[in-house]
């Protein structure tokens, strides 16, 4: 085994984030709009007596936001020491990857809005994006998550 990916989808088509970097799947209930947030936040939830924000996948992505349902998950991880939950619109399964099963990004794709992209995991005819939790945020939208998590919790 190469790598262990949580599988999920937005707007049906699937990604993957690789497990070990995801420390909880919550079901989405709770969040807390927030007016004049960063513009992929949804809001803030209290997990477990952490304040966290929940970020859009769907709007990082460029896709049109839905409200959530009973299928409606977040992933939750640390990212550049920061709790934060990936609203998702559902997750699938846990996949296990040989080496060579993924595949690096084409070159022609990369640019600062693919960042996130770390690599094409590819498994009985599927084939997906590996999500790279590091990169999703950029600096300056890491800096804003930053801020608007530490006011939320005060």
């Amino acid at each position: 085994m190469y790598t262990k990916q949580v599988i999920f989808t937005l707007d049906g088509n699937e990604y993957g984030m690789d497990v070990s970097l995801v420390s909880a799947i919550e079901k989405y209930t709770g969040v807390v709009p927030i007016p004049n947030a960063p513009a992929c936040i949804i809001g803030i939830l209290n997990l477990r007596g952490d304040v966290i924000p929940v970020y859009s996948l769907r709007r990082k992505f460029g896709m049109q936001e839905i409200p959530g349902d009973e299928r409606t998950q977040l992933l939750v991880t640390r990212c550049n020491d920061m709790l934060i939950g990936y609203k998702v619109d559902a997750v699938a399964e846990i996949l296990e990857l040989e080496e060579n099963e993924v595949k690096p990004v084409p070159v022609i794709v990369k640019n600062d809005d693919t960042r996130y992209a770390g690599g094409i995991g590819s498994k009985n005819g599927r084939m997906f994006v590996m999500v790279d939790v590091k990169n999703i945020l950029g600096e300056q939208e890491s800096a804003a998550v930053r801020e608007f998590a530490e006011k939320s919790a005060q």
